[in-house]
């Protein structure tokens, strides 16, 4: 057969309050109080690239899972929400352990603006990407071709009303800058731990923005005990 692998660069890059795996949501839309920016590379900064962006209220990203990139890969992965034990086919999953570590995500046009520096940036809701994340693509979101309503929803139905009740005192909660607090909540109560990890006891830690946030969860209840500065990388 002929040789037809591609060759493709990034266009531009995320800026995300994420900047570690741990605590991105599982999916884009989940958590829409979640701020980004889409910063273009130095060819892609011409204005004409985006013009009539702003008719459209959603776009999807096309990106890459850079954690995830691997020589191998398996047919099969394990879906956290299902446990971390039961085993389904890689393309049935949004699992990043492709043979391709390629990412799709919807995420809202908040705005578009000029920086004096990085050119015409876009500012989006909702994104699920680490901090620095490449993006090969961008496209519009259609509502009518890209809208199913009726389609089924496989496994995981019984997952996507799943939230934690989170708890934090209000002195914590004035630490954060205005907005974040928000976000920071929908991140904690769509629960950011393995599913099957399940230790009351247990203190888990995860980096947001320039924050390090410390929480416990029990009986359905998530608590943060701890909201500082995070130590320098």
């Amino acid at each position: 057969m002929p040789d037809n692998d591609l060759t493709i660069h990034a266009i531009a890059h995320i800026e995300s309050d994420f900047k570690e795996k741990f605590g991105i949501p599982r999916q884009s839309g989940l958590v829409d109080a979640l701020r980004a920016r889409v910063v273009f590379e130095p060819l892609y900064r011409d204005p004409s690239a985006l013009r009539g962006i702003q008719q459209f209220s959603h776009l999807w990203l096309v990106w890459q899972f850079t954690q995830a990139v691997r020589d191998k890969w398996s047919p099969t992965v394990r879906p956290p929400r299902l446990g971390g034990n039961t085993r389904v086919g890689v393309f049935a999953t949004r699992s990043p352990f492709r043979p391709n570590p390629i990412g799709l995500s919807c995420v809202r046009l908040e705005g578009l603006e000029q920086d004096p520096v990085c050119g015409p940036v876009l500012l989006v809701r909702g994104a699920d990407l680490l901090d620095g994340t490449p993006i090969y693509d961008i496209k519009p979101y259609i509502p009518y071709v890209d809208s199913h309503p009726d389609a089924a929803e496989g496994y995981t139905a019984q997952t996507q009303t799943y939230k934690l009740a989170v708890r934090c005192p209000k002195a914590l909660r004035d630490l954060l800058l205005p907005g974040q607090w928000e976000a920071l909540e929908g991140v904690l109560e769509n629960d950011p731990r393995p599913s099957y990890q399940d230790d009351a006891q247990r203190v888990y830690g995860m980096r947001f923005a320039e924050w390090e946030v410390r929480f416990t969860v029990a009986d359905g209840v998530l608590t943060v005990e701890q909201i500082r500065t995070a130590p320098e990388e």
